[in-house]
């Protein structure tokens, strides 16, 4: 298993080592041991799946403290660009994003840290994403940002006529109208 480093430090890649012959492949999905050793101890207590069509953007979503989730993520089938956004006001990274493409050939997975806002829009004709979190969801503490964000200004790689949002998606604030964090925030302390 690798951990790759993206432009925001706390956001890592992880490539697994496929193993792979003429009846198929195994991989090892997770490590405690490995994930503690090269990011950092989580605890993560459940594990969540969604199916979607070509096209459906979930996101930008994050749950404030203490409520807070780290995230990993990954495609079990299919094609995502997944993004993540740095929350943390003070962070030296603060408003910048990663963008991943995710899917059932690369294998990735992508670690999500608090603090992050979160989503992912399908290039395939669909896709079945998987996720593990580290604390469960409250839906007080639930808010979005508009994928579609002047400020961010995140190429989602699909013309707009082509993205599906949930109606609670289109009613998402900007980012410079968002609850966000500080940097100085220990978001996880529960």
């Amino acid at each position: 298993m690798k951990f790759i480093d993206t432009n925001i430090k706390e956001v890592k890649i992880i490539e697994p080592a496929i193993l792979g012959d003429d009846r198929g492949y195994f991989l090892e999905s997770f490590s405690q041991k490995l994930f503690s050793k090269n990011i950092k101890a989580s605890h993560f207590v459940q594990d969540n799946e969604s199916k979607s069509s070509y096209g459906v953007l979930r996101g930008l979503h994050y749950q404030l403290a203490p409520f807070a989730q780290a995230k990993l993520v990954r495609v079990v089938k299919g094609k995502v660009l997944d993004i993540v956004v740095d929350l943390r006001k003070g962070s030296p990274t603060f408003g910048q994003y990663v963008s991943v493409e995710l899917s059932e050939g690369n294998k990735w997975q992508l670690f999500v840290p608090r603090g992050f806002a979160h989503g992912f829009v399908v290039l395939s004709d669909d896709a079945i994403f998987s996720y593990k979190v580290d604390n469960y969801y409250s839906k007080e503490s639930e808010r979005g940002i508009a994928f579609d964000d002047k400020t961010l200004n995140i190429d989602w790689k699909l013309d707009r006529k082509n993205i599906l949002l949930s109606e609670k998606d289109t009613q998402n604030p900007s980012f410079l109208q968002a609850d966000l964090f500080d940097y100085s925030d220990n978001l996880y302390e529960k």
